[in-house]
């Protein structure tokens, strides 16, 4: 699975549910080189993430070192609007992942479509994992 940096924005409800499982063995993040930079991108931004930078760092490394890694074989940009889920999507592609953890469905719902890669919420994630939130 790769999920969208939005999903670590809150600490509360699905997405930090989400957060909380990886590395527990129910799924595995799909990173690449330039999503794992994405995030970082996202997730330091002022205000937007309710953690500090050296967090930020410590939480990279740690999606990094349970995470399947792959290069990108071929880019698939631009497929969606946003550059950003043009990572996520590429990240999925690369990694074979079968579905992007994302709270934007609707923005990415045609270049995921494309590419046989399914889209769910946290939520969704969440209850078809089995895992609580």
């Amino acid at each position: 699975m790769a999920l969208d940096a939005a999903c670590g924005r809150s600490s509360r409800g699905a997405s930090h549910a989400l957060l909380q499982a990886v590395g527990r063995g129910q799924f595995t993040v799909g990173l690449t080189a330039a999503l794992v930079l994405e995030y970082e991108d996202v997730f330091k931004r002022p205000g937007l993430v309710p953690l500090p930078p050296e967090d930020v760092d410590v939480l990279l490394d740690y999606l990094c070192s349970t995470g399947k890694r792959s290069a990108v074989r071929f880019r698939l940009r631009p497929a969606v609007a946003d550059p950003g889920d043009d990572l996520v999507l590429e990240a999925a592609v690369a990694t074979g992942s079968s579905w992007v953890v994302t709270h934007n469905t609707r923005d990415m719902a045609e270049g995921a479509r494309r590419h046989g890669v399914e889209l769910l919420t946290p939520a969704e994630a969440l209850g078809r994992l089995g895992v609580g939130g």
